[in-house]
């Protein structure tokens, strides 16, 4: 959850970066760009990624 994935081809707003905001057999994703939320089934989404982002926010202990 919370991850963040670019895909292949961009939304038509010009985003190409969406959020995971739901997990199951469809996978939901929220457009940076524009907000606009999508279900993706998860074979189709495997087709269509490109890469996971890296998080910049660290992770709550990371500092212990």
């Amino acid at each position: 959850m919370n991850d963040i994935l670019r895909l292949r081809k961009p939304h038509p707003c010009g985003g190409y970066d969406w959020k995971i905001v739901r997990l199951g057999a469809d996978i939901g994703l929220e457009c940076l760009g524009c907000g606009r939320r999508v279900l993706l089934p998860r074979r189709e989404l495997a087709r269509r990624l490109k890469s996971i982002l890296p998080q910049d926010d660290p992770s709550p202990n990371a500092h212990e």
